[in-house]
């Protein structure tokens, strides 16, 4: 889908500079390797399994782009190198999500780790698969996957990229929300928190939520990372390794330069997307990206949101919660009186969801076969990104500013 902008518009383009940044002649296993090989405040990953019995790789779910394929062979062979008896178990940090298919798994490490590692899939919902490691900072429990909270020694894969309101994501996710208890993720997303002007994009000092994934991370004895920074294609083109909270502040502040963005001025109409397939399968996702689009825009501005949503709208609380409240007002108002061991799900998704259409109109492109459910959602709907521009400069007027953000979720706004 091609958005055709004529030079007589006002517009600017946002956008990470990461495609720029200098990629040298490493590929990106060499890339991940040269990572391993100089872990940040850690000793390397077979010194750290020297001895270790059960050893536990945390690894992202179908619904993020992490480059697998060139992170956890490494990972394991390491492992072996330290320690060639270790008893290793993928687990797979859904958070909240639907579990992963095998065919998903092989799509993201390929048939001969599927067939010969041991792989569990976590489930948030499951209590009795969970084990209670006390309280975090903000009063909630943490209660995390029994197979993490066992472990000799917890290591985990990633990707770093802005987060919406974590700041970042990687490092600490990958035990909160990633293998924790609904409970615990409902306490970390809880109302109050989502609030704060300090949970957004790229601020990672001050974020209450933030605070209680680092301290997850540390009561889970989380030790060890390998993140990688990925570009638009999905290529890996920067790493780090070691330390689980070193490492990912140094991957975040290698990003931090590359992907804050400032527009010339608030838009009138800001256009985003959630940087395609797989972030862009379902509306309760796409969130994300609109958040971008939120940051560029004056109040009143016009939101226009290209995401495919082929999966629909991702969480039936999400969608219910949209559906059928009065306003978005109304909404945002009900959420807030919720205390913080009472959150439901997907609250934190439609909080976020009601305070952009609180000040702006959203008008998403979409497959066809969504549209009248978002409809139903208070969204205006469009079959291609031109017409969706078109309905909103006849809105704002030919002179309007238009931000072009053609990846929301790789960018900080500020």
């Amino acid at each position: 889908m091609l958005l055709c902008l004529d030079e007589k518009l006002d517009y600017e383009i946002l956008e990470s500079s990461i495609a720029s940044m200098p990629k040298g002649e490493k590929t990106e296993d060499e890339i991940v390797q040269e990572a391993m090989e100089h872990p940040i405040g850690s000793p390397r990953l077979s010194e750290l399994a020297a001895g270790k019995q059960k050893v536990v790789i945390i690894c992202s779910d179908h619904t993020r782009p992490v480059p697998s394929r060139h992170i956890i062979p490494f990972m394991l062979r390491e492992i072996r190198e330290g320690n060639p008896q270790a008893d290793i178990t993928l687990l797979i940090a859904t958070g909240f999500h639907r579990a992963t298919t095998r065919e998903e798994l092989v799509d993201k490490f390929g048939e001969e780790i599927v067939a010969n590692e041991k792989i569990e899939i976590h489930d948030s919902r499951d209590m009795q698969a969970m084990t209670d490691l006390g309280v975090l900072p903000s009063g909630a429990p943490l209660l995390i996957n029994k197979t993490a909270a066992q472990a000799d020694l917890l290591v985990s894969e990633g990707f770093i990229e802005t987060h919406f309101f974590a700041g970042f994501s990687g490092g600490r996710k990958s035990v909160l929300p990633g293998v924790s208890s609904q409970i615990t993720v409902w306490g970390n997303h809880c109302s109050a928190f989502i609030d704060s002007p300090y949970s957004r994009t790229g601020i990672l000092e001050g974020n209450p939520i933030h605070r209680d994934m680092v301290a997850a991370s540390k009561m889970a004895r989380q030790q060890y990372i390998v993140n990688a920074v990925i570009d638009a294609d999905k290529k890996v083109v920067h790493a780090v390794a070691g330390d689980a909270i070193e490492a990912h502040e140094a991957g975040c502040r290698f990003l931090q330069q590359y992907c804050q963005v400032t527009p010339q001025k608030p838009a009138d109409i800001a256009i985003s997307t959630n940087g395609g397939y797989p972030l862009d399968q379902n509306m309760y996702q796409s969130v994300k990206g609109m958040t971008a689009a939120e940051a560029a825009s004056k109040d009143g501005g016009i939101i226009i949101m290209v995401a495919n949503c082929g999966d629909g709208h991702g969480g039936e609380g999400f969608y219910e919660a949209l559906k059928n409240c009065e306003s978005p007002q109304a909404l945002m108002e009900e959420i807030l009186k919720v205390p913080q061991d009472e959150t439901k799900p997907d609250q934190w998704e439609y909080q976020i969801q009601s305070r952009i259409l609180i000040h702006h109109k959203v008008i998403y492109v979409m497959c066809e076969k969504y549209r009248a459910m978002a409809e139903e959602m208070g969204f205006e709907t469009a079959a291609d990104v031109n017409e969706a521009l078109a309905l909103a400069l006849k809105e704002k007027g030919e002179g309007a500013h238009i931000a072009v953000i053609p990846d929301g979720v790789s960018v900080m706004v500020h």
